[in-house]
């Protein structure tokens, strides 16, 4: 083959391809704080070192492994009290990263999750508030799964169903760490 006729040909070849690139940031850590504690005077940084057994307890509770013994989390404190905690983690969609934040009540429940960047081309619709709403008041031991207590949405199972999975991780996180 002549080399002059292999150009026209590779772009022809990458005409199909697309190099579009999808990535949406919604909220920065600190807009995520104050959608989930509004009445929040201040956030302090929490330190979650977790050991080992720690490392155990979540995994059986959750029913998936911890992952990480170290976590980035916020309490949030109306003056002296105590509203609760903001815990930050990334999933996998279904290529890549979903950043999220999930609010927990000093009892450990779910108070809010919030979406902080999504990158994928499809299943942003988990961030819609009805579909988010479905975590709220629930624990690490009552309905945090896909088909039992969250819904699927068509389009965006893998999102939904690693997102239910962290937050399923957070709530039994929060349940050996964090609950007062």
């Amino acid at each position: 083959m002549r080399t002059d006729a292999v150009a026209p040909l590779i772009l022809i070849s990458l005409a199909g391809v697309s190099n579009q690139a999808f990535a949406t940031q919604y909220l920065t850590v600190e807009q995520a704080q104050k959608a989930i504690f509004p009445d929040a005077s201040t956030f302090k940084p929490v330190t979650l070192q977790l050991t080992l057994d720690q490392m155990h307890q979540i995994e059986k509770l959750g029913g998936l492994p911890a992952r990480s013994a170290a976590w980035r989390s916020f309490s949030a404190f109306k003056d002296d009290k105590l509203l609760g905690y903001i815990v930050l983690d990334d999933v996998i969609g279904k290529f890549e990263l979903i950043s999220y934040a999930v609010g927990l009540l000093p009892d450990a429940s779910i108070r809010q999750i919030e979406i902080l960047s999504y990158r994928e081309s499809h299943g942003f619709e988990i961030r819609n508030a009805n579909w988010r709403q479905q975590f709220v008041g629930k624990t690490a031991g009552a309905g945090l799964s896909i088909g039992e207590g969250i819904a699927n949405i068509s389009g965006a199972t893998l999102s939904c169903t690693h997102i239910t999975d962290g937050v399923r991780r957070i709530a039994a996180l929060a349940q050996v760490v964090l609950k007062k």
